[in-house]
């Protein structure tokens, strides 16, 4: 098998998930976002179904499958126009490091609830002033006899409102050098001294972001995954995740806007011919298809990478289909848009909320200019200009 020919099971996994958001869909996702609440009917019929942890070990309850397999999860749910961004933090990226670096009394507690989604878990790094630079986090946790005291803050957190943990990113002192390393603690979201408040955001969302405070939080030693030596090494085993996910959500966006505009131009008569029969309006569209196509062979291609244990080659191509797929989906978004003329800011087509959506896939969950960096200082060995 290679990432150019799926194999019979994940052409039935692709369908499955299909029809499972076909059943909700972006009305059902504006409506939520504007209503106040959250995809809980979608989340809990996809945890019942087994597509929240097709990721996760058979062993912890999930499917016994990878990246690759969660990747399409997310791809053909954002195709029908919804979303379920924890998809992203909660499987991807907190399951997969638990799953490689936690202990098995914690893969026990975590892993089952994480694959079947009646466990959320939000994952905390980006802080005021240390978004891309993790060398500049503040966030510090300092041991208490057994116990840790984590202290700092956090900002643009998704879906603590939802989760029932959240995995931060914080740095202890290393005891021979006293310097500060990155270690990676579960902290309850009603631990005492643990504080949130809600960043209004422009976007039709259900899906919030949030400022976290940790103010002295009291964790016990079993809060701690994986060594707190290890570094930065287990904090990106979650970030490939990360990016391939972002990758599966701009492919999908942009295919849902692609096939809004191309139903549209089909349709739409003016001069006794479709305009669809434009090149002016029908060349956009192809090469929007093109660009959404090699996106997707990139995010396969970093998703069969990461499956295989290849990190490294695994986080080259994860950066890249982030890339490709964050400038395939804006552009996607904007042309269907300009396709539909005035019907594309209509409530009626659904393709206006998108435009700010898109864009988030720009700049979530990583910047396209620090992707551009670390191609620049990783693939092609150019030096550093920071």
């Amino acid at each position: 098998m290679t990432a150019f020919t799926e194999t019979d099971e994940r052409r039935e996994l692709r369908k499955a998930v299909a029809a499972l958001a076909a059943k909700y869909g972006q009305e059902y996702f504006r409506t939520c976002a504007k209503e106040g609440r959250k995809t809980d009917e979608l989340w809990q019929e996809a945890g019942k179904l087994g597509f929240i942890g097709v990721n996760l070990p058979e062993e912890f309850g999930g499917g016994g499958a990878g990246m690759y397999e969660l990747s399409i999860v997310m791809e053909e749910i954002a195709a029908a126009g919804t979303g379920l961004l924890m998809l992203v933090v909660s499987p991807a990226i907190c399951g997969n490091i638990i799953v490689r670096y936690g202990t098995d009394e914690q893969k026990q507690r975590w892993v089952p609830g994480l694959a079947d989604g009646s466990y959320v878990m939000a994952f905390g790094i980006t802080e005021p002033d240390a978004g891309s630079n993790s060398h500049n986090i503040t966030t510090t946790a300092r041991r208490d006899g057994s116990d840790w005291l984590l202290s700092g803050q956090k900002v643009f957190i998704s879906g603590v409102d939802q989760a029932d943990s959240v995995l931060i990113v914080a740095r202890t002192e290393d005891s021979k050098t006293g310097k500060l390393k990155p270690a990676l603690f579960v902290v309850p979201t009603d631990a005492p001294g643990f504080s949130r408040t809600m960043i209004d955001m422009e976007l039709v969302n259900p899906e919030k972001q949030f400022q976290l405070f940790f103010d002295d939080v009291r964790l016990p030693a079993d809060a701690l995954i994986g060594d707190e030596d290890a570094g930065l090494a287990q904090l990106f085993a979650g970030l490939n995740p990360e990016r391939i996910m972002a990758a599966a959500t701009g492919v999908g966006m942009a295919r849902y806007a692609l096939g809004k505009a191309v139903d549209y131009v089909k349709d739409r008569t003016v001069w006794k011919a479709p305009i669809a029969t434009h090149q002016a309006i029908s060349h956009p569209l192809a090469q929007c298809k093109i660009d959404i196509e090699l996106a997707k062979l990139m995010m396969q291609k970093a998703a069969v990478l990461y499956d295989s244990g290849d990190d490294w080659g695994a986080a080259e191509a994860a950066n890249m289909a982030k890339y490709a797929a964050g400038e395939a989906c804006v552009k996607t978004v904007d042309q269907a848009v300009h396709s539909l003329g005035g019907n594309g800011l209509t409530v009626e087509y659904g393709l206006a909320s998108a435009l700010g959506l898109a864009r988030v896939t720009r700049i979530a969950p990583v910047s396209r200019e620090m992707v551009l960096n670390f191609v620049a200082q990783a693939s092609l060995g150019l030096p550093k200009s920071y």
